[in-house]
Parts: structure tokens; sequence; C-alpha cells
């Protein structure tokens, strides 16, 4: 019938027809459901073989979906990790943004507006960025997007067929905890496998239930959005990942490099386009999060984020390791809290590589204090003792018994000042107690894991290592929002 048409008609109906074409592409995009606990670390899930605490909805994703062996955040503190999983870049890249209580420059695109500025529908519940102030460099959007009372809220705000991408954040969790609810849920604390770096008694077996009390009432919202998810039907075309900022907040565990501190669990499930019951051990860093979900709705990914896609692996049929270049991932700190002393007003600055058999982390002073100073100087932490761990029955069962020579151990791996290097074997001490790297027979292993984290940290422009690191201990703690 075109025959029949002048050229002009001609073009006017195939113009109509791409633009037709290309809204149906833009509907079929896949909306994304992030949804990320606060404080909570791995294993502690039941597909993972955790006994004790019950996860139905992130099992369920997990069998769904996939189950990730080796996620990792950027940074086990709260704002760092959030800075880096919005932006998809090392916290050290930050400026301000790689300390807690800190800010976002406007200049560090983030994923969520990057889907806004593509169309989509955004907002968040509860605890996504933060905590600091997110407008006191100019910044105008909250990184996250709006905030709703509610992720039923924001799905009845959708005025169109938009996708949307949704932050289901929590506050659990994250202490404060009451005492013994978890023993008073049912929970039996004499079944729980307590981490090798905590003493076993009988106040750390409850402080542990009181954690996975919180736990499950985080999976507990997510059950909740997967429900409103099928009845809206949407759920296949959802991409729901479900995850925690950083570890648990114990001794050695939250602001720390170990697994303890940096290992979190992670479940991606996306209807038909993620094969189903997969477990892989690829690694991969929250940091890739970002041009994940960029790529996935067919957003450009900008340059200078260092996170790497991982669509590849989610689209995989396969388990175990799938992209042979995943073989480790990098992590690091800088400040926490105000737990150093005068004239310190920083952190505790460490950078890690980590890979299947080692983990190695470079202490770039010494001579701070991991856990905080044990002095309590008022003028910085506020009279607190060891103001870098958050305050917790186990904590005070650690400095109670400092001089037990039954728990003296936990006080000095918590708390004690360690070299500038340290190197973990993982097939012999996978809880990384022994730290092996003044042992000969690891000499070339250490030179070739400081090597590689050297190499990295220059390419991506790390000022702890190319000069002008001391910004980071006196950039201004945001206390506003």
């Amino acid at each position: 019938m075109y025959r029949h048409l002048s050229y002009l008609a001609l073009a006017i109906l195939l113009l109509h027809s791409l633009i037709w074409t290309s809204n149906a592409t833009a509907d079929d995009r896949p909306n994304i459901l992030f949804c990320i606990a606060d404080d909570w670390g791995w294993p502690h899930a039941g597909i993972y073989g955790d006994p004790v605490v019950q996860t139905p909805a992130f099992d369920r994703l997990a069998r769904e979906g996939v189950l990730f062996e080796n996620a990792f955040v950027t940074a086990p503190s709260c704002t760092p990790s959030r800075n880096s999983i919005l932006t998809g870049q090392w916290h050290w890249r930050l400026e301000e943004g790689a300390n807690l209580w800190s800010t976002l420059h406007p200049k560090f695109p983030v994923f969520p507006l990057l889907l806004k500025d593509a169309g989509y529908h955004i907002g968040h519940w509860r605890k996504a960025w933060g905590p600091g102030d997110w407008t006191a460099l100019g910044r105008t959007e909250d990184p996250a997007g709006p905030i709703y009372d509610g992720f039923a809220a924001f799905l009845e705000s959708r005025t169109d067929d938009r996708p949307f991408c949704f932050w289901l954040g929590a506050y659990d969790p994250h202490r404060k905890y009451e005492w013994q609810s978890g023993a008073r849920s049912g929970m039996d604390i004499t079944k729980i496998r307590l981490p090798a770096d905590l003493p076993d008694d009988e106040i750390v077996r409850h402080d542990v239930a009181d954690y996975y009390f919180e736990v499950q009432r985080f999976d507990s919202d997510v059950a909740a959005a997967l429900e409103l998810l099928e009845e809206a039907g949407e759920l296949e075309n959802t991409i729901i990942a479900m995850t925690g900022d950083h570890g648990m907040p114990f001794p050695r565990h939250k602001n720390q490099l170990y697994d303890s501190g940096t290992h979190v669990p992670l479940a991606v499930r996306w209807g038909n386009k993620v094969p189903a019951g997969r477990r892989v051990t690829d690694f991969v860093s929250l940091s890739d999060l970002a041009p994940t979900f960029l790529q996935a709705a067919d957003v450009k990914i900008p340059g200078q984020m260092t996170g790497r896609s991982f669509l590849n692996v989610l689209e995989s049929d396969q388990s175990g390791r799938i992209d042979g270049s995943r073989d480790h991932v990098y992590v690091g700190r800088e400040r926490h809290g105000q737990d150093q002393e005068k004239p310190i007003a920083g952190g505790y600055p460490m950078r890690a590589i980590r890979t299947d058999d080692f983990l190695y982390i470079r202490n770039f002073d010494p001579n701070r204090w991991p856990g905080g100073t044990p002095h309590g100087d008022k003028a910085y932490i506020d009279g607190k003792q060891y103001g870098g761990c958050d305050a917790s029955p186990t904590k005070d069962f650690v400095i109670e018994h400092r001089d037990d020579p039954k728990f003296q151990m936990f006080f000095k791996l918590a708390f004690g000042q360690r070299p500038a290097e340290e190197l973990y074997d993982l097939n012999e001490d996978p809880h990384q107690l022994a730290n092996v790297v003044d042992q000969q027979r690891y000499a070339d292993t250490k030179k070739q894991l400081a090597a590689r984290l050297l190499i990295e940290l220059k390419s991506t422009g790390d000022p702890r290592v190319l000069g002008g690191g001391e910004a980071f201990d006196n950039y201004p703690f945001r206390l506003n929002r």
C-alpha cells in the first residue's frame, strides 16, 4: 500500500512507527527494587546455612534468582558504603563522601537520578543515603530520590506505566536492640554459631539473637514488598536485589576490613531474565550494582564509575565462578567517628584486597587506634572509650574482661593496635585471626597482593597513595540530616 503514499506521508508513517516501537521498548524496561538493611552481614541468612535466623524472603529471592557467595561492600561504614553503591565508585574517590557523617558532592552522578533522567519513577523509604547532610555542597535532590511512607505509597503515586526504581531502606538491624528480644521470640541461643572473634558467653549469645530478631524484621518488610509486586503484576519484570550495607555492629565486625565487616549477603531475582537457583562465587562489590542497574535499564554508564556491571553473571545459566576476572575485590576505610586522639581528628585509614585464598590489609598509620582511642578524650569522642565500635552488651563484656586470660584475646583482636600490614591465609584461617605477614613462606604472596592493591589505588586516584590523604581526616562532620 505504501506505493500509493507520497514520500512525505511515508516518512511520517515510519516516524510514528519508530516512536511507537521506542515507547514499547521503554515500557518493557525493568523495574528495580533495591532492598538494603542497616548493619546486616554475611552469613546471617537461612539459605547460607545459619541455623537460627529465619529469612524466608531472602531465601526465596536466592532460590528464584542468584545467591552470591562473595559480595562485599567497599567500606564497612554506612555513609561511604551507601555513597559507593549510589555512585558506582570506590569510596576513596568521593572526597568527603569517604567518611561517615559526611556529604556527597553533586559532581558525582548517582544511579537513581540517572534513572529518573531516563524516565524512571524513583523514590525511597527510610534509611537510604547517609547519615550526614547531602545538601551541604549544593546538591538539590536526595541521591536516592524523594522519600515515601512505604513501598505501597510509592506504587500508588505512579500515575503512568513508567518503570520505577525504589530504594527500600531500613534501620534494622542497627543498634540499639531490645534486650533479649531474640530469645523472647523463640530463638534458641545455644544454637547460635558465634563468630570466632567473639567470646562465647550468654551475654554475647543474647546480643546476637537480638541482632537476628531485627534481621528477621527487615526480611519481613521485603516479603511484604514482594507481595505488593505480585498483586500489581510487576514481579516478573522487576530486578530485586537484597543486601546489607556492611557487617553486624559488634567488636571487630562493623568498621573493620575483615570479612566480618565487609562481606554481606546478596541475592538478585529478575523473573526469567535470571536463571534461578544458582550460587555464584564471582567476587562482586556493591559498587557494581549501579552500573548493573543502568545497563539493565539501557542507560549510559558514566565513565567515572569504577564499578563493573555484572549483568553477564546474572544472565548466565551457570553456577560457581562465571567471570574469571572476578577473582578479587577491594575494600577500604576512612573516618567512621571522632575516635582518635589529639592532634588527630580523623579515623583509621586502611585499604585491602580480598581474593579466594588471602586477605591483605594495609594500615596507613599503625599509631592510630582501629577501634578508637582507649582514653575516651572528651574533646573528640564525647568521653566514649573505643569510639570506633558501636556501644553494645558485647563491647562492654569484651572491655570488662580484657585482663581475663580466657577472654583477653578478644579484646586484643577488637581494640589492639595493628602493624602496617596484615595477611591472612583463608584456607588455614577463614576467620582471619592469625596475621602471617611476617612468615617467610608468604613473602611472595604479600609482595604480589601489595603490588596489586597499589596499582588499583593509584589508577583510581586514591589520595592515600597519591598524596593529600590527610584531607580525609579534616573534612567536617555533617550532622544536620
